[in-house]
């Protein structure tokens, strides 16, 4: 037993030894090939996770904190009290098809149509297109947005007679879309039920045109910032250009000579090479 416990303290001995021994070979080895391991491992400690965690979440509460407050500003009472001065007609449409190098990208929207198919919008050229891929591409896209039951009158002013003026063209699509933020009718169940009320018989047509009713459900905060959208009590029409971007726009309630706008910027849309 005495044996025993003298050599127990020369093992341990023995073992630091060849630990240290064994460290200083394999940092001798990693300078050697210039290898700067020390240097990255901090960065790879929990620690280090924990900060960038702390560091995401805080900018995601900035963020959603700017967002409540900009939706505080901006209620239904300021929408109808604007409503009532404007009737919707928040500005006259464009004379004049927007050049396309300032022109604004739509930004991407997943629809879903009453079927329960979805589709992104717009439909646009991409970078790395083919000949087929382009060909399929509408030359002119109109998308009217309505994110309250009162607004589709002014969609339909629009819509109606475009398609009517346009049904023969192949080249453009109409897509009428409407906004359902509801929790409620967000909710699977439900939302399948409704997008199946929403069904229609099929009725054949001879028009080329391609016309879309299609529904955007959730959030979309983000995605009327990105197109200055703020009163949500009127409708809003865009006129997209292949690549997606905003050629063309109207609010409110159709006038005859903002359709005569329309119809025209559509014509010279199709003629754009």
């Amino acid at each position: 037993m005495i044996g025993l416990k003298r050599l127990l303290p020369r093992c341990s001995t023995l073992s630091r030894t060849l630990t240290l021994n064994l460290r200083d070979s394999v940092v001798d080895s990693i300078s050697e090939k210039n290898l700067h391991y020390p240097i990255l491992l901090p960065r790879l400690t929990p620690k280090r996770f924990l900060d960038i965690h702390q560091m995401r979440s805080k900018a995601a509460l900035e963020k959603e904190r700017a967002r409540i407050l900009d939706e505080m500003s901006r209620g239904y009472v300021a929408d109808m009290n604007e409503f009532k001065q404007h009737g919707g007609k928040i500005a006259v449409a464009n004379k004049v098809l927007i050049p396309a190098m300032v022109a604004l990208k739509f930004p991407d929207l997943e629809v879903s149509f009453s079927d329960g198919k979805t589709m992104k919008l717009p439909i646009r050229i991409s970078d790395n297109a083919d000949a087929a891929h382009k060909s399929s591409v509408p030359k002119a896209s109109l998308v009217c947005l309505s994110f309250r039951a009162s607004s589709q009158e002014m969609i339909n002013s629009w819509s109606a007679p475009f398609a009517e003026a346009f049904s023969k063209s192949e080249d453009v699509h109409l897509y009428q879309v409407s906004f359902i933020d509801s929790w409620l009718l967000c909710r699977s169940p439900i939302k399948r039920f409704l997008l199946w009320t929403m069904k229609k018989p099929n009725q054949e047509s001879n028009d080329a045109l391609q016309k879309h009713m299609v529904f955007k459900f959730g959030d979309h905060y983000y995605f009327r910032k990105e197109l200055h959208i703020l009163n949500l009590l009127t409708g809003y029409i865009f006129l997209l250009d292949n690549f997606g971007r905003v050629r063309w726009q109207g609010f409110g309630s159709a006038t005859k000579d903002e359709l005569s706008y329309l119809v025209s910027c559509t014509s010279s849309l199709l003629e754009e090479k």
